[in-house]
C-alpha cells in the first residue's frame, strides 16, 4: 500500500535525484566534472518506486543512466558529486565517473556504459542466490534499447529455465539514443515478446512512483510464492538529450511536449500531486525542497575542495580481490 509516509519518502527521494541532476546542469559548463553525463530527468520515479518496494539487501544492477539508482541506494550526494569531479572521496576514488557508479556496501553492485552488459551479471547473482540457498532478490535496470541485444534474451531464457528470482526492469523511453522503438523492433509489444517464457509480466507509468511501487510489490509477491523471473516495463519520458545537459528538440527526431504534456510526464509534479492528495501539507514539502537544495550545494562545495587521487591510484584495484 502506498501510504502517506511512503509518499513523503518517495517525494524526498525523487527531489534529491532531480535537484542533483539540475545541479549538474548548472555547474557542468565550468568543466570541472570530467565525465560524460546521462541525466535521468523524467526517470526519477522508477528508481524511487521500484527500489522502495524491493526487499532489504536486494542486489541492484544498472546502466550508464544510473544517477537515480546510486542516489536511491546511498541516500547521499557527497560521494556522488566527488566521483563526478574525479576526486579521491568518490566511491571509486574518481576513476569511475558518471557511467560506472557503484556502491556494493549499499547493494548497488554494478552499472556499466556498455548496453546490456549488466543483465547477465545480474542473472549470475540471482543464480548464486539460488545455488547457495541464500534466498534474496536481484533487480536489473536497463533501457528499452538493451532488448535488441542478444544477451538480454539469453539471460531471460536462463533465468526462466532455472526459476531465478530476478526482476528485469525495463526503463522504456522508446528511444535508443534517437531511434524510436518502431524502427528497431519486429515485435508488437514487450508483453507479446516475453510471454513465451516462464516469466511474470507487468507494465505501467514510470513517471508515477506509486505505480512503480505497486507493480514491483505485486511481482515480488508472485516471485516469492513461485520462483521464476519477472519483467516490469515502466514507460517514461526522457526530457534531455541522450548524453549531456541540454534539450535536443532542435534535431527534429521528436517533438517538444506542451506544458500540459510535460506535467504529466514529470515525476516531480506527479509525486507532489499524490502527496497533497494524501494530506501532506504544501509547507512540509517546500521544507524538504529547501533542505535538499542546501545539502546538495554543500556536497558540490565539498567535491570541489576534495583532493584528486594520486598517480599511484591508477595502479590500484585493477583486478578484483574477491
Amino acid at each position: 500500500m502506498f501510504t502517506p509516509s511512503l509518499a513523503r519518502q518517495c517525494y524526498e527521494q525523487i527531489f534529491l535525484i532531480r535537484f542533483c541532476e539540475e545541479a549538474i546542469q548548472a555547474h557542468y559548463s565550468q568543466d570541472e566534472m570530467k565525465t560524460p553525463v546521462h541525466l535521468c530527468i523524467g526517470q526519477e520515479a522508477i528508481a524511487a518506486g521500484v527500489m522502495s518496494a524491493l526487499p532489504p539487501q536486494s542486489k541492484i544492477f544498472g546502466t550508464y543512466r544510473n544517477h537515480g539508482l546510486y542516489l536511491m541506494a546511498t541516500q547521499e550526494p557527497d560521494g556522488f558529486f566527488a566521483e563526478l569531479h574525479g576526486k579521491q572521496t568518490g566511491p571509486a576514488m574518481g576513476k569511475a565517473g558518471s557511467m560506472h557508479l557503484t556502491s556494493p556496501e549499499h547493494q548497488l553492485m554494478a552499472t556499466s556504459a556498455v548496453v546490456g552488459t549488466t543483465i547477465p551479471v545480474a542473472v549470475g547473482a540471482a543464480f548464486a542466490n539460488q545455488y547457495e540457498k541464500k534466498g534474496g532478490m536481484v533487480a536489473v535496470f536497463f533501457g528499452d534499447g538493451a532488448i535488441e541485444e542478444g544477451v538480454f534474451w539469453e539471460s531471460l531464457n536462463f533465468a526462466s529455465l532455472r526459476g531465478l528470482r530476478i526482476l528485469f526492469v525495463c526503463e522504456d523511453n522508446d528511444l535508443a539514443i534517437h531511434t524510436p522503438g518502431k524502427a528497431r523492433r519486429g515485435f508488437r509489444s514487450f508483453r507479446d515478446a516475453v510471454k513465451g517464457f516462464r516469466c511474470y509480466y507487468d507494465e505501467g507509468d514510470g513517471s508515477r512512483a506509486d505505480v512503480a511501487y505497486q507493480k514491483t510489490s505485486k511481482l515480488i509477491q508472485q516471485m516469492k510464492k513461485k520462483a521464476q523471473p519477472a519483467f516490469l516495463c515502466l514507460k517514461y519520458y526522457r526530457f534531455l538529450e541522450h548524453v549531456g545537459v541540454n534539450e535536443d528538440f532542435k534535431f527534429g527526431y521528436r517533438k517538444k511536449p506542451t506544458s500540459q504534456q510535460a506535467k504529466l510526464y514529470d515525476p516531480c509534479y506527479q509525486i507532489e500531486k499524490i502527496c497533497l492528495r494524501k494530506g501532506i501539507k504544501k509547507q512540509s514539502l517546500e521544507g524538504i525542497q529547501s533542505r535538499l537544495k542546501e545539502r546538495i550545494e554543500k556536497s558540490i562545495l565539498k567535491a570541489k575542495q576534495a583532493p584528486f587521487p594520486s598517480s599511484q591510484e591508477l595502479y590500484n584495484h585493477i583486478f578484483s580481490t574477491i
